[in-house]
């Protein structure tokens, strides 16, 4: 069952910070307005407010991982039915034979006390309340490894019918492409302090060709696989067929500085040939030995690749830190250097924000380059055990920072993305309007190509749309010949134009409910 995060006192705040502004104050619509009231009329009543959450029209999630976005009980099932084993004392997925102590998987299927067990190895299920879950977080990947390598396409095929329900229309999601490969290359290459020497060497004799096109043939295998799990393109295709989804490129920040340089350069070179792939991020804990050590060296290798591949995204896990966790000195310059030197366009957590330098010049840097901060709350809470006022959340918003809702590891933290919107608005006392603006936040920030429905920066001015389509939204007009050509042209303003139909209808049904 989900459960709300504890809410904060409106009034509490991070120390020195200024008040945070309201986007709520924007004028609402006739049907915004009767929504808003409505909203306000079941924020004390559990099963229709979250009725209202699941319904609402949520945009996309830009911060997901692949294979903590699984729900644990199917990760148990496909164990099973692939015939691995449970080693009992870690409870990890190898692969057969079953020896002594260890345990067929399909045993969950009879067993409950195992099924259970797994459950809450494998997840934050159960997971005592004011704990921090830093290590058994992190430590799930490790063990339900063996399970998720095997099944891309399934894995996706899953998630994108879970999206899908929660009435989202796009998702960035995180895997690690050709990386048994890529890792034999970089260890073959070895370091050298040199980023445009260890670019010629890994393109030398066509190693990096070789990688990518390894990583497209993961991809089209993926693509199958999902497309046949789905039924797509058939009479009974799943919900999720018509979800657009775009792959984002892993880098293991605690790998060798090889390793870590060959797969940045393996993401951003996939990202300018494959229209499928769009960025590269960094993940493994931001507070590990090898990542504190190398951090600023890994911006500085971005920095450099960037100039190689400008049309690759760079999206970075940053400031997923906070007091106690690490030394003092590393939670001043995390954030500053995704954004400064590696030329970051979107922020993962970035929760360490006021503990940087000069923080709120760095707000306003963000504010102004529009570098949006993808916000996890579950995942804050149960990693760093922050929440509440002590997230920056209030803070970058006032800043005009653009913020959009995200999930990271859904299955591993048993939450989904309306339990996101519901907790920030409960939290932070968030209207209708702020709502739907975030939902659009989370399209507008994406790396889908294409022009955006929305003029200039909609995060300082409000989401106005071009001068093509003005004055026809759905449910306010009818899109014109340059309406229709941006629509056509544009992925971007496509998907849009989806969400924008959905909160049309989405306002209709509840604006004449009581």
């Amino acid at each position: 069952m989900l459960s709300l995060l504890p809410a904060v006192p409106a009034a509490a705040q991070i120390p020195n910070s200024p008040a945070p502004k309201s986007s709520s104050a924007r004028p609402l619509g006739a049907a915004e307005a009767r929504t808003a009231a409505y909203l306000e009329s079941v924020r004390q009543d559990p099963g229709r407010l979250r009725d209202f959450f699941r319904q609402l029209p949520k945009g996309g999630d830009l911060h997901n991982h692949l294979s903590g976005a699984i729900p644990t009980e199917y990760l148990i099932t496909l164990a099973a039915e692939d015939g691995l084993c449970i080693e009992e004392k870690t409870m990890t997925a190898v692969t057969a034979p079953c020896g002594p102590g260890k345990r067929p998987a399909a045993d969950a299927r009879t067993d409950r006390a195992f099924h259970d067990a797994l459950l809450r190895a494998w997840s934050m299920e159960d997971f005592p309340s004011g704990q921090s879950g830093h290590d058994h977080f992190f430590d799930t990947f490790g063990k339900f490894g063996e399970v998720t390598w095997r099944h891309r396409g399934k894995l996706l095929a899953k998630v994108a019918d879970g999206i899908a329900a929660q009435h989202q229309f796009y998702l960035e999601t995180l895997v690690t492409p050709a990386s048994e490969e890529t890792k034999k290359v970089a260890d073959a290459v070895g370091w050298v302090d040199d980023f445009a020497a260890m670019h010629r060497s890994l393109a030398a004799d066509g190693k990096l060709d070789r990688l990518v096109a390894t990583a497209r043939k993961e991809a089209d295998d993926a693509d199958a696989e999902f497309r046949a799990t789905s039924r797509c393109g058939t009479s009974h295709a799943a919900p999720g067929c018509r979800l657009t989804v775009r792959w984002n490129s892993q880098v293991s920040r605690g790998s060798s500085p090889e390793r870590v340089f060959a797969q940045m350069e393996v993401g951003m070179r996939l990202a300018e040939r494959d229209s499928r792939f769009t960025a590269v991020n960094l993940v493994q804990p931001e507070d590990g030995e090898n990542a504190l050590r190398d951090y600023s060296l890994q911006m500085r290798m971005l920095a450099y690749l960037h100039r190689v591949y400008p049309r690759a995204h760079i999206t970075l896990h940053a400031g997923e830190l906070w007091p106690g966790l690490v030394k003092p000195e590393d939670l001043k310059f995390h954030i500053g250097e995704a954004v400064n030197v590696a030329q970051a366009e979107r922020i993962g957590h970035g929760v360490d924000l006021v503990h940087e330098d000069d923080w709120q010049r760095l707000a306003r840097t963000m504010a102004a380059r529009q570098v949006a901060v993808e916000v996890p709350f579950s995942s804050n809470a149960q990693i760093l055990g922050v929440k509440g006022a002590e997230h920056p959340f209030s803070t970058y918003r006032a800043y005009g920072v653009p913020i959009v809702l995200a999930t990271d590891d859904p299955g591993v933290s048993r939450i989904d993305i309306t339990h996101e919107y519901q907790y920030a608005a409960t939290t932070y006392d968030l209207g209708y309007g702020e709502l739907k603006d975030l939902a659009r936040a989370s399209l507008q920030y994406s790396f889908l190509p294409g022009r955006s429905l929305w003029q200039g920066n909609p995060t300082r001015n409000g989401y106005h749309p071009v001068a093509a389509c003005r004055g026809q939204l759905p449910g306010g007009g009818t899109p014109g010949p340059a309406c229709r050509h941006l629509l056509a042209s544009s992925p971007k303003a496509a998907v849009e134009w989806r969400q924008e139909t959905a909160f049309a209808s989405f306002e209709r049904h509840f604006a004449t409910r009581r």
